[in-house]
């Protein structure tokens, strides 16, 4: 026993009543080492219980995750197919709407008659012109773009408009000197109520050596 009579007696009730000896002592510590190793003992089997649960969890949100995107695709591939028979013209080519047929098929809408060829090279230190005439009940409005910006006018750059007859317009892009940094992709574009018409200048520089 941890504490027991010297003299051979009956152990004692408790340990209030057992008097702290050296070997009493000694007998309590090897005991509280035993219980110890007993814990430590016991602490693998718990880390493996913890392991196999974050395993277990991960998996679940694995799972989780890979039946979300499935699902997700799913989803997106019905909308697109939806999509196809709500959006655009009929089979016929004919808006079901006689308003929407009037509006988007008018012979007044903006429709640009005349424009300046494609593809453009200019000389460094000479004048860029574009030319752009277009018509529509009301008349159009001209609009000109450089790399999908708006062009406005300055010192090197003006733009000159001439309105002919009721329903045309005609407008001029002049750049004198021209740079390098005028080469890109010009447009022009003419819009009134009913629709909207686009040309574009692909411009770009060349050397002249004397």
């Amino acid at each position: 026993p941890i504490c027991a009579n010297r003299r051979g007696a009956r152990p004692f009730s408790s340990l209030r009543d057992c008097p702290l000896t050296s070997s009493s002592f000694s007998n309590l510590t090897r005991l509280s080492k035993f219980e110890e190793q007993k814990v430590n003992s016991r602490a693998p089997l718990h880390l493996l219980v913890e392991d196999m649960r974050l395993q277990t969890s991960i998996v679940v949100l694995v799972l989780i995750a890979l039946f979300g995107f499935s699902d997700a695709r799913r989803g997106r591939t019905r909308s697109r197919t939806k999509s196809k028979f709500q959006i655009g013209l009929p089979i016929t080519g004919k808006y079901r709407d006689p308003e929407s047929d009037q509006y988007y098929n008018n012979n007044n809408g903006a429709k640009i008659i005349l424009a300046s060829h494609f593809d453009y090279e200019y000389v460094l230190g000479h004048k860029i012109a574009f030319l752009c005439v277009a018509r529509g009940n009301p008349r159009p409005h001209i609009i000109w773009y450089k790399d999908g910006s708006e062009i406005f006018t300055h010192q090197y750059l003006h733009i000159h408009e001439w309105q002919i007859g009721r329903d045309k317009i005609k407008s001029k892009l002049e750049i004198d000197p021209a740079t390098q940094m005028d080469a890109g992709l010009y447009e022009c574009t003419a819009d009134n109520m009913y629709s909207i018409d686009r040309r574009s200048f692909k411009t770009d520089f060349s050397i002249a050596f004397d």
